[in-house]
């Protein structure tokens, strides 16, 4: 069974009398344990791609089937709590809570389920030893640096144990040393816990990482493969 089923999804976006499509009919699947990354140039629809994947926004055509179910017509509260048990999100900014330290981070999406404070903080400890940082529990986000704020962002994504994990540009504000770290985590947790993830990316070093490439231009896939295969092996720019 496919964790992530599209079949001829579309999307639109309409500003005042003026509708844009952005989607045309997308097809793709994404088996348990695969580790996708998504590229292409600005306005090619990847970041719209993603947010239909993680359930931010919906579909105006097709159908969607996430870990066995249609999700595709369920209402924005069925959406919220599918999203809540079944994905993990890391993005380019970390959004780390300034005002809570590094374990009370990780631990926040726990507490919102309402698992208590000691489990919570128990499974929040668990994951930091898991991305390396296990003595950093008690510090402030400002007091790590960006690559580190990156790996309590992924524990904190992986907190309520999801089988798949969306990364928005997860390496964009890193430098090359601490970008190869983020992803030397990230291909860890495929590799060794056979954790879905599907990355948006617009750097091939970075796709590289990935066992698959879909490449999206104008709104459709124009590859889907090993990222040996793809002929382009250049850096883009877009989002």
């Amino acid at each position: 069974m496919s964790l992530i089923a599209l079949e001829g999804v579309t999307k639109s976006y309409r500003t005042g009398d003026v509708l844009t499509p952005v989607l045309f009919g997308i097809d793709l699947r994404v088996e348990q344990g695969d580790y996708v990354a998504l590229m292409g140039p600005s306005g090619s629809g990847k970041s719209t791609l993603m947010n239909v994947l993680g359930l931010l926004d919906r579909a105006d055509d097709g159908h969607y089937h996430l870990n066995g179910q249609d999700v595709t017509a369920q209402n924005a509260a069925r959406h919220a709590e599918v999203r809540n048990k079944t994905i993990g999100f890391v993005f380019q900014s970390f959004n780390l809570l300034k005002r809570m330290n590094v374990l009370e981070n990780v631990a926040l999406p726990l507490l919102y389920a309402g698992v208590s404070r000691s489990r919570a903080k128990l499974r929040a400890q668990e994951l930091l030893a898991q991305v390396g940082l296990a003595e950093l529990g008690h510090r402030m986000p400002n007091q790590l640096s960006g690559g580190q704020q990156q790996r309590v962002a992924i524990a904190r994504a992986l907190v309520n144990r999801p089988p798949l994990l969306l990364a928005d540009e997860p390496t964009g504000n890193l430098d090359t040393k601490t970008t190869e770290e983020v992803l030397a985590v990230i291909d860890q947790l495929n590799r060794e816990q056979g954790l879905t993830i599907v990355v948006v990316t617009h750097e091939i070093d970075v796709a590289r990482h990935a066992k698959r490439l879909v490449r999206l231009k104008d709104g459709k896939i124009v590859f889907d493969g090993a990222p040996s295969q793809d002929a382009r092996e250049t850096k883009e720019v877009g989002a």
